[in-house]
């Protein structure tokens, strides 16, 4: 739990009168119960309206009701709340710590498993402070409270009071935590499964259609369906054994704490009015066990779903910054020395590689796919290291370089780049979240596509949905090419910007987009044909180094 604790201390303060009004409900609460039974006692066993004062009595009980109700919907609000604010930073804590992770891949994660950490097992957590830690704490408080209330008005009842509210609060609670450990860390576990087997069916929908392997893929989800029912019903059984160890334990305890009593009161050391509002409030304060009842029977899923989460927040990505970074050269020669570079241990995809490029200058890269042309510009970008050799800007190996000032370089448009849900205006000043309106049309134009987006009734703040279905294929990409165009970056490379544009699309996209980017570095990898002129000099990747064609 070390990541919620971090983040409790940031919001000290809400949870701090979260908690505060929370004891004060359950004060208010016990002493309500406590005040009505000795007043109703009391006013039965009188035989006179003259012997017994019901003016103060009816008041206190107006006045505890009112300042429950209060409390209590200032708990609820302030709780919530924090809460939510907490979550929030989780997700910001988890999504930065994703933004160098997502590149590889983390490596050892899918897509799926990163959405459920980051959604599922971020939601498991919201009810911690709520059912767990400000419970606990208001009955340790009630607790401690309590026994100062019988230590004065029946210190008879003090010890089997405090030990049957400890054992229905506190050490049951802890019992069903300890025992629903496996079956939480089951639940999130299945759900995780269930997640990442829709996701995989949903992004390879299309091939699983072509190789007629819906059916399996379908049994898949059926069968983490299937193991995800079973352990939700496994932990639903425990949640739902709470409200009758609430009973159980309020129950036994009252009829303890009359047992004590009696004889109390028939030695005459307390009068029959303030035993009936002892016993109610002995009832009273076990409210405070019904949510943490509740809460410990989702306890292990919370911590299996915090665990994952921590994982995901203490893993450390493979690029990290130099201690001492040094300034990235306004300008000069991009140069590729010797470059190696390889997957996993034997899948060797660059051998050697030398390249230089001077400011301004123009290259293209043809290869097969899977030849290392995308290896090569995440190189640039230093999404990963050169296993040998160095890149250099302005003779300075990147890896001395700030990871922001090289990005800020260096902009990349690749072949998956995506259409983000949101607004045109939006999805552009992703590049320049400074840039106005103006600035916006002209990039628009030079991808040429700013009378599309004049001609649109809310123009620019036009909406686009998911993965921009709104637009079509060739007029995404060339959003795409407008966004990466906004980017003040000296430098460009191009992967695959052609990449699902048919033939026609495809030459009148690249025209334009070797037109517009005249004036800076630009690397173009591509298997597409390349307009003569369009480029200085033309390489072929291929056995990991370059080949000059033509």
């Amino acid at each position: 739990m070390r990541l919620l604790f971090s983040l409790y201390a940031t919001r000290a303060g809400g949870l701090l009168l979260a908690l505060l009004l929370s004891c004060m409900t359950l004060a208010a609460g016990v002493a309500l119960f406590g005040v009505s039974g000795w007043f109703l006692t009391g006013a039965a066993l009188a035989t006179s309206a003259m012997t017994f004062n019901l003016f103060g009595p009816s008041a206190m009980v107006r006045g505890f009701s009112f300042l429950r109700i209060v409390s209590r919907y200032g708990e609820r609000l302030a709780g919530h709340a924090t809460t939510f604010k907490i979550l929030s930073d989780i997700r910001v804590r988890v999504f930065s710590r994703l933004i160098p992770l997502v590149p590889l891949k983390a490596a050892a994660h899918r897509t799926g498993d990163f959405v459920a950490r980051l959604t599922a097992d971020v939601e498991t957590l919201d009810m911690m402070f709520l059912q767990v830690v400000a419970p606990v704490a208001t009955a340790i408080l009630g607790a401690l409270g309590l026994g100062l209330f019988l230590w004065l008005v029946l210190p008879e009842a003090l010890p089997v009071a405090l030990v049957g509210f400890g054992l229905t609060t506190l050490f049951v609670p802890l019992m069903i935590g300890l025992a629903g450990r496996h079956t939480g860390a089951a639940t999130v576990r299945t759900a995780a499964d269930l997640r990442v087997a829709v996701l995989d069916g949903i992004d390879g929908h299309a091939d699983l259609v072509t190789l007629g392997a819906v059916d399996g893929a379908r049994r898949t989800v059926d069968d983490a369906a299937a193991a995800l029912r079973r352990t939700r019903l496994r932990q639903s059984w425990r949640i739902a054994f709470g409200p009758a160890f609430v009973v159980l334990g309020t129950g036994v305890t009252a009829i303890a704490t009359l047992f004590v009593g009696l004889p109390v009161l028939e030695q005459g050391r307390v009068t029959g009015p303030v035993l009936v509002g002892a016993l109610l409030a002995v009832m009273a304060v076990f409210e405070v066990a019904g949510p943490i009842l509740r809460g410990a029977g989702r306890l292990g899923a919370a911590s299996a779903a915090a665990g994952r989460v921590q994982s995901l927040v203490d893993m450390q990505p493979g690029i990290v910054d130099p201690a001492n970074p040094v300034a990235i050269p306004p300008t000069g020669d991009i140069t590729f020395e010797k470059v190696g570079f390889t997957y996993g241990r034997d899948q060797s995809i660059l051998a050697g590689l030398n390249l230089t490029l001077h400011p301004g200058e123009r290259i293209a890269i043809l290869g097969e796919s899977g030849s290392g042309k995308s290896t090569l510009l995440g190189l640039l970008l230093r999404l990963m290291d050169v296993d040998s050799g160095r890149i250099q800007i302005g003779g300075i190996d990147i890896r001395r370089l700030a990871q922001t000032d090289l990005h800020g370089h260096v902009a990349l448009l690749s072949q998956d780049a995506p259409v983000f849900i949101g607004t045109i205006r939006d999805n552009l000043r992703i590049a320049d979240p400074a840039a106005d309106d103006a600035m916006l049309h002209i990039v628009l134009e030079k991808a040429r596509l700013d009378d599309f987006v004049r001609a649109l009734p809310q123009g620019l703040d036009t909406w686009l949905g998911e993965s921009g279905e709104t637009l079509s294929a060739g007029q995404a990409r060339r959003l795409c090419l407008a966004r990466t165009l906004l980017s003040p970056a000296p430098v460009l490379l191009l992967d695959e910007p052609t990449a699902g544009l048919d033939r026609p699309t495809e030459a009148e996209f690249l025209a334009d987009l070797l037109a517009v980017t005249t004036g800076r570095t630009l690397i173009l990898a591509t298997h597409a044909a390349i307009p003569p002129g369009a480029v200085d000099r033309i390489y072929r990747l291929e056995g990991g180094v370059l080949t000059p064609v033509g």
